[in-house]
C-alpha cells in the first residue's frame, strides 16, 4: 500500500506522524506533499519522503491521499482521507461535508453524529478515534525538557481574528511573566500573524518560553493547566484530565473554567491550579464521550478504514459536488490546469 501526506501547516505533522509509523511498521509506503512556500515546509524531516509536484505525485500513485485540512487536491490519485486537525471547539462550520473527501476518520461519537447527521451519501463515516492522541499518554521523549518545578501555564490560543485572545492577554500574561512564580509557554497557531509572533516573542524571559512547534504533545503533557480561548487544543489537553482555562469561550460548558474579563486572568489561573473535585470529575466525563479510546491504537484503526474502502472501491459512493471555484484555486495554488 502506498499512502500519500497533503500538508500546509504545521499541525498537520502531529496527526499524521503517529500515521507514518503505523505504515511503515505494515511494511507500507509513506510520502509527504508539502506545496512549496507553505507554513509547514520548515517542519519537514531531511528523512521525509516529499513530492515536489504533482507529477511526482502521479508517478507514486498512493492507494490513499490523507489531510488533516478542509481541502485535498481532487485530481491526485487514491481515495481521498479527513484525519482532522482538531476537535469540534464551537466554531462555525465545523461539521460540514466539503465534497472532496471519500472517507472522514472520526474521533469519537459525538463528531461521529455529527458528521453522519448531515452525510449527503458522497462519503463514508467511520469511528476510528485521533491519530494524534496515540502519542498523548505515553511519554514523550521531549517533555521533559519544557517541565518545571514551577506550575506550567501553556498559553495556545487560536487564530480566528474574531474568537483570538491574544491582544485581551497580553499585557495581563505579560504583567504575570514578570510577577508571577510561574512558567508560562507560548504556542500561537501557525496562522497567527505577524504582529502577534512578535509581541509574544517580546515576553520571552526566565519565565516566559514562546515555542515554535509542529508536535505539541510535549507541551501538553508538561503542561499543568492550558490557557487558551475557542480552540479544540482545549480538549486535547483535557482529556489528560486536566484543567483547561478559556477567555470567552464561544461555547462555554461546564467541564472548563471560562472568563470574561481579561483582568480576571490571575484569579482565574490561581483557582485552576488548585481544581476542585467537582470540575475534575466533570473533564472526565467531557473526556469520554468525545474520545473512549485510550488505547493508543487510533492509527491502527485509521489504516484498517482506508485499506477496506480501497479494497471495496467507491462505485457505491455518490458523485461529489463540482465544488468549481475551490477545484480551480487549488490547480491555481498547485500549477496543475488538467481536469483529471
Amino acid at each position: 500500500m502506498r499512502y500519500l501526506f497533503y500538508v500546509t501547516l504545521s499541525y498537520s505533522f502531529s496527526v499524521l506522524r503517529p500515521l507514518e509509523i503505523a505504515i511503515k511498521k505494515r511494511g507500507s509506503k509513506v510520502a509527504w506533499f508539502i506545496p512549496k512556500g507553505s507554513e509547514a515546509e520548515k517542519f519537514l524531516l531531511s528523512s521525509d519522503d516529499r513530492l515536489v509536484d504533482v507529477n511526482q505525485v502521479k508517478k507514486f500513485d498512493p492507494h490513499a491521499t490523507l489531510a488533516p485540512g478542509n481541502f485535498i487536491p481532487d485530481f491526485f490519485p487514491g481515495i481521498k482521507v479527513q484525519v482532522f486537525h482538531g476537535f469540534d471547539s464551537g466554531k462555525k462550520g465545523k461539521f460540514n461535508i466539503r465534497g472532496f473527501f471519500d472517507l472522514y476518520c472520526t474521533q469519537g461519537p459525538n463528531i461521529t453524529q455529527g458528521f453522519s447527521s448531515i452525510n449527503d451519501g458522497t462519503c463514508e463515516i467511520v469511528e476510528t478515534g485521533w491519530s494524534k492522541l496515540d502519542p498523548l499518554f505515553s511519554l514523550h521523549r521531549d517533555t521533559e525538557k519544557y517541565q518545571s518545578e514551577k506550575p506550567v501555564i501553556l498559553y495556545a490560543p487560536t487564530f480566528s481574528p474574531s474568537l483570538t485572545s491574544t491582544f485581551a492577554l497580553h499585557p495581563f500574561i505579560k504583567h504575570l511573566a514578570e510577577t508571577k512564580d510561574w512558567q508560562w509557554i507560548v504556542k500561537l497557531h501557525p496562522k497567527a500573524t505577524a504582529e502577534e509572533v512578535t509581541m509574544f516573542k517580546a515576553l520571552s524571559s526566565n519565565n516566559l518560553r514562546f515555542v515554535e512547534t509542529g508536535d505539541i504533545i510535549p507541551l501538553l503533557q508538561a503542561a499543568d493547566i492550558i490557557l487558551s480561548d475557542t480552540s479544540s487544543i482545549l480538549t486535547e489537553f483535557a482529556l489528560q484530565e486536566k484543567v483547561v482555562v478559556a477567555l470567552n469561550n464561544r461555547r462555554p460548558e461546564e467541564w472548563m473554567v471560562n472568563f470574561q474579563q481579561p483582568s480576571q486572568l490571575e484569579q482565574v489561573l490561581d483557582t485552576a491550579l488548585q481544581p476542585n473535585a467537582s470540575l475534575l470529575h466533570k473533564i472526565k466525563a467531557h473526556c469520554d464521550s468525545i474520545h473512549p479510546y485510550k488505547d493508543g491504537l487510533s492509527s491502527e484503526r485509521v489504516l484498517d478504514a482506508i485499506d477496506k474502502l480501497v479494497a471495496s472501491g467507491t462505485s457505491h459512493l455518490k458523485a461529489k459536488p463540482l465544488n468549481l471555484i475551490r477545484r480551480i484555486k487549488i490547480r491555481k495554488k498547485l500549477k496543475y490546469y488538467r481536469w483529471s
